[in-house]
């Protein structure tokens, strides 16, 4: 007697698995992309002195350029997401880690100051503006419906991180071969990215033939699409209507001055000011990078279950009491104060983005990427300003400590301003969330209805 063998499932019957979501590897290869293009913002910082005793440039000059490539890192934010609506994610970070090895790698060839700005300022701004938080906003949203804000956290922590942990390598590099092995070695580290963003990234999950993470394929909604500029002002142009946009934008742009602006370019040449070896205190900044990853993914983790409101307050009002104490701790000799400011700025460093791109989802929904790229233009503005005015105080002053002391009382205005967000109310059953804000009779038929 013979045994018939087990009846084979048909296709249909056999639940089809996968280990990891694509989602996922879409995620970590945009977060080698955004290490790749961080590595030259590692450089302004450790190579304001050596471009200052080759060239005789003044700082002013040399931080010019830096706030030049801040706002402009900013300023591309929200073309750039429109950008990737229009023509996919790849080729945009593709184009965009090309033109960034481009402009550092040029500098060698460099001999004068308007160079330098054209190439630290705008090239390398463009690149690396074009793969600035938008592109965090356009894979977290595209891609993920759960763990958005621990995707954005850890996606933001990137950029940050990378920017900070190279600084340490740059530091002993130019120190011994040189500042133009360091910038040569920062456009191989863009370039080094460019095959991993070729083979991985993809634009949408449908392209994939999957849903968003924790989602269905209705939450692969189709791109605002269209002119890539009109987007991007039509963006602008609803979200300006909105209070939230111009709170949200004002405390962002103090965040820009308290971080990229002053500490990331002006703490190495402040700690030398004070004795400390340029080597030490990059560092010291190597440190805020490692915590910077701890702090911005507990960030998002938090985000996801705490009023963002809320976390605004608490990270910029923490952020301006420690600027405060900031000029008493430097020194030629290393402290455990100074330790101490550094472990807390790592873990407040870019915290505030998780919560800020909530809250830009609450108000502006599809379009919250460009939207986002906006407020995070403003970041950028007040980079560029706190830079070159950070540079212009010392030249004046002979001192950094009124930069240190205006950037924390910013930082004060900035966790009012946070606060001062109302919550958006979300949108009423079977109606479209189209991002813009609600009209008078909109907002008049919720309160009738309660």
């Amino acid at each position: 007697m013979t045994t018939a063998p087990p009846a084979t499932p048909s296709p249909a019957a056999v639940p089809h698995t996968r280990r990891v979501h694509p989602a996922w590897w879409v995620a970590a290869v945009t977060f080698l992309a955004l290490i790749g293009a961080a590595a030259f913002r590692a450089v302004p910082g450790v190579l304001i002195d050596p471009l200052r005793e080759e060239f005789g440039w003044s700082l002013s000059t040399i931080s010019l350029a830096v706030a030049i490539n801040l706002a402009l890192y900013g300023l591309t934010a929200p073309f750039a997401a429109a950008l990737m609506d229009r023509f996919g994610i790849r080729r945009v970070v593709v184009a965009a880690l090309l033109v960034v090895a481009g402009g550092s790698g040029l500098t060698v060839f460099m001999t004068a100051s308007w160079q330098l700005l054209l190439l630290w300022g705008v090239l390398v701004g463009l690149g690396t503006g074009s793969m600035a938080l938008a592109l965090v906003a356009t894979v977290s949203g595209r891609w993920f419906v759960a763990r958005r804000g621990l995707v954005s956290g850890v996606l933001t922590a990137a950029g940050a991180t990378g920017q900070l942990v190279f600084l340490p390598v740059v530091a002993v590099v130019s120190e011994r071969w040189g500042w133009r092995p360091a910038a040569l070695g920062t456009a191989a580290a863009a370039l080094a990215v460019v095959p991993f963003v070729a083979w991985l990234l993809r634009d949408r999950p449908r392209d994939l033939g999957v849903a968003p993470y924790g989602g269905t394929p209705a939450d692969d909604v189709d791109p605002v699409g269209g002119n890539p500029a009109r987007t991007a002002i039509r963006g602008l142009t609803g979200a300006v209507r909105t209070r939230a946009f111009w709170l949200l934008a004002g405390g962002f742009l103090i965040c820009g001055a308290s971080t990229n602006g002053l500490v990331q370019p002006h703490f190495i040449p402040a700690a030398h000011d004070h004795g400390m070896p340029v080597t030490t205190a990059a560092g010291l900044l190597a440190v805020v990078g490692i915590f910077d990853v701890a702090g911005t993914i507990l960030s998002g983790w938090l985000t996801d279950r705490v009023d963002p409101r809320l976390l605004l307050l608490a990270y910029y009002g923490l952020r301006g009491m420690s600027l405060f104490l900031l000029p008493q701790l430097f020194g030629a000799d290393l402290h455990a104060s100074m330790i101490a400011f550094i472990v807390f700025y790592g873990l407040d460093w870019v915290a505030t983005v998780p919560p800020t791109l909530a809250i830009c989802r609450q108000y502006f929904g599809a379009r919250a990427p460009v939207v986002f790229g906006w407020v995070f233009a403003a970041h950028q503005v007040g980079a560029a300003l706190a830079a070159f005015g950070a540079g212009v105080v010392r030249d004046v002053t002979g001192s950094y400590d009124a930069a240190w002391y205006g950037a924390a009382l910013l930082c004060l205005v900035a966790a009012a301003l946070s606060i001062a967000i109302r919550p958006r109310p979300e949108p009423r059953q079977g109606e479209p969330d189209t991002g813009l804000p609600r009209t008078p009779v909109q907002a008049a038929a919720d309160q009738a209805h309660g």
